[in-house]
């Protein structure tokens, strides 16, 4: 979830843009091969278990999981490519100059300027882009059985996002062109400093001030459930007295979870699908993995990288723009990077980038992921728990994916993976390895 709320903001401005754990299935049996001998436990092989644990399940339910996950390979390059053909669109048709030159007539106050450009564009981009995001969103999750909303409510969720991205958008292009404005030689510079900075607001204030505008967030009232959650947070010193519950299951079948929020805000909230289809184990399993984000300073260090990632994209950015605007400047009536009608060109060339560097953002990511499920396991400690979750994500996720499909798709570990360190953190008999906890009796609520 981190990492989208880091590149929302800018990529959906630019272009029209850590997930948590899920469930979608009822929790399997532990195979025989997973369960440690009290009298000969250095018999216990993790390999095996882990291979036992996947091969529980249902091969018809498997080849569905890789299918969805494997399509959401063509489609990174199919919302590549809609970037590309809109941009180019909006430039070779000279709509982007038109929009600017009405723009300028209509006001001489450059942010105005800005924002009468703004606006229209990103209506039209997401207008554009409109029938990619309905097979995506919505027709492709109903297809999968992951979703669970008619079309009247999705659509109205659609409004009011596109209208947070109008209102905040045109924020960020305001500050970006005065930017851009100010200072003409070094403006990749401050303008990669610009966007760190609202994404750094986004990753703080979209969990607390933005997500209750598309979902219910209440108070947590069991106690079986709760309070398990909240001596975990105590332990790890994060400061929170309650856990929200949030009404998922009106929109999709998946589980999630965060720990979020800065300073006072801070909160644990977890959604009403890990609570009806995960057992106390899993539940514990996950929300350890998302407090594991929040003690390691998750949201802080994938900015720095982002950060990083967006310096050096600007700083391309700013030799490939210069040189695209020198030869095809004029017939698009682009002047050159401080004119708002360059913006899809901008956009252009950042997607490109970020489309080239997917692997190396979502190792980025992957990593983070590997270090909250080592501290969620750590804390849980519920080596099972975390098997099961493993398995239940495979409704989605691929479960076993080659090493390079890992390395370029993956912005979370495998199944696999995340199994093989849950059975090799079981055969180090750690004493409340095998806790009475982890009996997998079905959570109440």
């Amino acid at each position: 979830m981190i990492n989208r709320l880091i590149l929302l903001l800018f990529g959906i401005c630019l272009t029209i843009g850590l997930s948590s754990e899920a469930c979608a299935q009822q929790a399997p049996t532990p195979p025989p091969a997973t369960r440690i001998s009290a009298e000969n436990p250095s018999a216990f092989d993790p390999g095996a278990a882990t291979q036992a644990w996947l091969d529980t399940v249902p091969a018809d339910k498997r080849a569905k999981s890789d299918a969805y996950f494997e399509g959401g390979y063509w489609l990174i390059l199919w919302n590549f490519l809609l970037v590309a053909a809109i941009s180019l669109f909006l430039l070779a048709s000279r709509i982007s100059a038109r929009l600017r030159d009405f723009a300028e007539r209509a006001a001489r106050f450059k942010p105005l300027q800005v924002t009468l450009y703004a606006v229209p564009y990103l209506l039209l981009a997401y207008a554009l882009s409109f029938p990619l995001n309905l097979y995506e969103h919505f027709y492709r999750e109903h297809q999968y059985g992951l979703a669970t909303q008619s079309f009247a409510p999705w659509f109205g969720e659609q409004v009011v996002a596109l209208g947070l991205t109008l209102i905040i958008g045109t924020i960020l292009l305001i500050v970006l062109y005065a930017v851009f404005r100010r200072a003409p030689r070094t403006w990749w510079i401050w303008g990669a400093i610009v966007a760190v900075i609202f994404s750094c607001a986004a990753t703080f204030i979209a969990p607390v001030y933005i997500e209750p505008l598309f979902n219910t967030y209440k108070p947590l009232g069991n106690p079986e459930i709760r309070d398990p959650i909240l001596a975990m947070a105590r332990a790890n010193e994060i400061p929170v007295k309650q856990v929200f519950e949030v009404d998922a299951s009106r929109q999709t079948t998946r589980v999630s979870a965060n720990v979020a929020g800065f300073l006072g805000t801070t909160r644990i909230a977890l959604n009403d699908n890990l609570l009806k289809q995960c057992t106390l184990p899993e539940i514990r399993e996950v929300m350890a993995h998302e407090m594991g984000h929040y003690v390691l300073n998750h949201g802080a260090k994938l900015i720095t990288y982002f950060g990083i990632f967006i310096l050096t994209g600007f700083a391309l950015a700013r030799t490939l723009f210069e040189t695209a605007v020198k030869r095809w400047g004029e017939k698009w009536g682009v002047r050159g990077i401080a004119d708002p009608a360059g913006l899809p060109l901008l956009a252009l060339i950042l997607s490109t980038l970020f489309f080239v560097a997917t692997p190396f953002l979502n190792t980025v990511v992957r990593i983070t992921e590997r270090e909250a499920d080592a501290f969620g396991i750590n804390t849980a400690r519920e080596p099972d728990g975390m098997a099961k979750v493993a398995l239940k994500l495979g409704a989605y996720r691929k479960l076993n994916p080659t090493p390079l499909e890992e390395f370029i798709f993956f912005d979370h570990p495998s199944g696999r993976a995340r199994i093989r360190m849950a059975m090799d953190w079981k055969a180090a008999h750690l004493p409340a390895g095998e806790s009475a906890g982890a009996k997998s009796v079905p959570a109440s609520h």
